[in-house]
């Protein structure tokens, strides 16, 4: 997996390629970590995703509360196979993606 990661004053956008499982997750979560201090809009760029796993989603899921509390945050590029894991699950109710 690669993580790109752009920030633009409170505005952070950050790219995933590759697959997000259980073996990457800690690196997005610890790369989110040292990213999200002052981070009123958070967008992630999934145009590259290949595969999400629960453990993806979990990350996903305790990034959404975080942002809940300092701004926003959205999902762009899903394709189908990561639009139907969010459908499944229920996470494309609690997720903005567009």
């Amino acid at each position: 997996m690669e993580i790109k990661k752009v920030q633009d004053g409170s505005k952070l956008e950050i790219s995933i390629e590759g697959r997000l499982d259980t073996i990457t997750a800690p690196t997005l979560e610890a790369a989110i970590k040292e990213s999200i201090t002052g981070v009123e809009k958070l967008i992630f760029d999934f145009a590259k995703l290949e595969y999400l796993s629960s453990a993806g989603l979990r990350v996903l899921l305790a990034t959404q509360k975080v942002m809940n509390k300092q701004g926003e945050m959205v999902i762009r590029n899903v394709n189908e196979t990561i639009a139907e894991i969010f459908d499944i699950t229920g996470f494309c109710d609690i997720l903005t993606i567009e």
